[in-house]
């Protein structure tokens, strides 16, 4: 029975994503949104393998235990929704909701996991519990973020249309990681709400009435989901404003900008210790240290302070865009994570050889690349454990690979390894 159930909704979803004018006025085909969602609901069908044949050594088990949870809320829902809604916001912490950057007795640390559970606990109710039909459910919801980004970068480069399909939607890691029943997913919706009506209010040179909102929305997931991910989100955002805005270079609005974040992120401390954001990654990192396991490597212990971050600097960047080495392999998602990151890095000095034209610095490219770059950075400063790096980098990659994709003259790329092959 389970298994009509699953063909008929996943036909039935199929059938949905055709008719939803979000994804139809892309400029994406019936035929590619129906490969593309039939791509994630696979991906999200491998994930779940995944964690139950190999959850240890891949660290997967968080996966299965929000489904196991849900199933208990959905018992809840059934029979005490309004208890099943409001103890969402129950805090029992002595802190209150003032612990916003802790990971221990936090209600903010807690936020992203009992909000995706009642999430699937919803799914339950039309799925009857089970977890591959829930797949379905996710990842027509999840295709609103790679949608929105790919309508963005259509703007943007509007010849590229091939390159910039392919770049956005089936980067391995991005598919596999924002597909599977997890919160990346819905961090990338919520990115996606956030780039898209953004950048099209500012093109549009007015926010029209369900903008704002909806930015909202997507920061409010964002917020819930990852809230580190703000610290370099929301400066990006300012910058990008304020370079369309002003009559200022884009490169010194942005460099204005950063720099006054850092000086903010290095001294909030001094005005109350809540702010102490340093002091917040430091404590990040140690939880790190704690947690160990197989895909754990050693890095130096960071302190709150400028030159520990500076001193850290080049270590932090290197295990966030060159691991993991062939070294650190150790199964089969490891070994697709350093393929990927190779070829990842194979574009990038193709982008530097063989581009097309020189590339202007609007405001929208220095915000992808900038905001990559700090979250990156991010990453590589509090997480030492490449399974983590791994998954967390993935959202970065659509604004990173499609700019470099786009930019690439691959007519001249073919024509010099055409006449290379016509010399031999």
């Amino acid at each position: 029975m389970e298994y009509f159930l699953f063909a008929g909704y996943l036909i039935g979803v199929a059938w949905l994503i055709t008719k939803v004018k979000f994804f139809t006025q892309s400029g994406l085909t019936k035929a590619q949104l129906i490969i593309f969602f039939l791509l994630k609901v696979m991906a999200g069908i491998f994930y779940g393998w995944i964690g139950v044949y190999y959850w240890q050594m891949a660290q997967m088990v968080d996966t299965w235990s929000y489904h196991y949870e849900s199933l208990q809320e959905s018992a809840l829902l059934r029979n005490d929704p309004i208890t099943f809604f409001t103890s969402l916001f129950r805090n029992t912490y002595e802190g209150g909701y003032t612990n916003f950057l802790v990971s221990k007795n936090s209600w903010w640390n807690d936020l992203k996991g009992t909000f995706f559970i009642k999430l699937l606990a919803i799914f339950n109710l039309l799925s009857f519990g089970n977890y591959f039909i829930n797949i379905i459910f996710y990842s027509f919801l999840t295709m609103f973020g790679p949608v929105a980004i790919y309508r963005v970068m259509r703007s943007v480069f509007p010849v590229r249309r091939l390159s910039i399909l392919i770049a956005t939607f089936l980067v391995p890691s991005f598919i596999y990681w924002t597909s599977g029943l997890h919160k990346d997913g819905l961090i990338f919706v919520g990115l996606g709400l956030v780039v898209y009506h953004f950048y099209f209010g500012l093109k549009e040179e007015k926010f029209r009435f369900y903008r704002l909102p909806l930015i909202a929305l997507g920061l409010a997931l964002i917020l819930a989901m990852r809230n580190f991910l703000l610290l370099p989100l929301l400066p990006c955002l300012v910058a990008w404003w304020l370079a369309k805005r002003l009559t200022v270079k884009p490169v010194i609005v942005f460099a204005g900008v950063l720099f006054l974040s850092m000086v903010i992120f290095f001294t909030a401390g001094y005005v109350h210790p809540k702010f102490n954001f340093p002091e917040a990654v430091v404590i990040k990192q140690q939880e790190f240290f704690k947690l160990g396991g197989k895909s754990a490597v050693r890095v130096d212990s960071l302190r709150p302070g400028l030159g520990s971050f500076i001193q850290n600097a080049p270590g932090a960047f290197s295990i966030t865009t060159i691991r993991p080495y062939p070294a650190d392999v150790r199964h089969l998602l490891s070994l697709a994570a350093a393929v990927e990151i190779n070829l990842i890095l194979l574009l990038v000095l193709l982008f530097v050889f063989y581009r097309r034209v020189q590339l202007e610095p609007s405001p929208f490219l220095l915000f992808c690349l900038c905001f990559s770059f700090a979250t990156l950075m991010m990453i590589g400063y509090s997480v030492n454990v490449l399974g983590a790096i791994v998954r967390y980098r993935s959202i970065v990659f659509p604004f990173l690979v499609v700019p470099i994709v786009a930019s690439i003259d691959w007519q001249r790329l073919k024509q010099l390894v055409l006449t290379n092959i016509n010399k031999n």
